[in-house]
């Protein structure tokens, strides 16, 4: 089966989009997303593709995982979340993720799935993984421990998605910048309160880019005032 697989997606192969996608997610030497090998599909495709294949067992999906094609890795991932929603044993898929994370690589394969498995499963759970990971020298694992957050703080509880944030905050890197704005952002959207007591305390010193992003649905005249350092 994980034959056919790639020949569907070689089928839908495009190289003019391939080229476009190694620019977006920056291949290029030193940068973030170095070496990395695009064919150029849509991701609705691979959405498509992840329905058809559903059934592929964790042997296959391991491989795909840690393909050097990107399509085929993200692919993997639409599956492992899809068997992870349906699993009477969720933590056969969360212990497959966390042993397969060299293939979680790329901000959309971290975006598509750390909340959605890992977050997911930790909601009545011990949660020092994710500062294991927030902790980590790899750039993906952080970003993985800040997004996994994204599952707690719908049922507000932010305590977490807080002290990572704290962790992260001065992390030289601008995607963790920016996942650090994302989730403040988000736990305003449920508790204004909560994010300006985190704001205030760190506002002037906080990088930029995760500011702009933390306030970015304040009242004009407020975020102003934050950018300005006079909130």
């Amino acid at each position: 089966m994980i034959q056919e697989l790639k020949k569907d997606i070689e089928k839908l192969a495009d190289p003019v989009r391939a080229g476009h996608s190694a620019r977006f997610f920056k291949t290029g030497p030193g940068q973030y997303g170095e070496g990395d090998k695009f064919v150029g599909l849509k991701v609705p495709e691979q959405r498509i593709l992840a329905k058809k294949y559903r059934n592929l067992q964790l042997p296959d999906l391991k491989k795909l995982i840690n393909s050097s094609v990107h399509e085929q890795r993200l692919t993997a991932v639409f599956i492992l979340v899809d068997r992870y929603k349906k699993s009477k044993n969720k933590q056969l898929e969360v212990e497959f993720y966390l042993e397969n994370l060299a293939g979680i690589n790329n901000w959309d394969l971290v975006d598509s799935s750390a909340h959605k498995i890992l977050g997911d499963f930790l909601l009545d759970k011990d949660r020092d993984i994710l500062y294991r990971l927030a902790k980590s020298n790899n750039l993906w694992q952080k970003r993985i421990a800040m997004i996994s957050t994204f599952a707690f703080i719908p049922k507000k509880d932010f305590k977490d998605a807080l002290k990572i944030a704290e962790i992260l905050l001065h992390d030289d890197h601008d995607l963790i910048h920016k996942a650090v704005g994302w989730t403040l952002r988000e736990v305003g959207n449920r508790d204004r309160a909560a994010e300006e007591e985190f704001l205030k305390k760190h506002y002037k010193s906080m990088p930029r880019t995760a500011l702009r992003y933390a306030i970015e649905k304040f009242p004009e005249e407020l975020r102003q005032k934050y950018l300005k350092g006079e909130a």
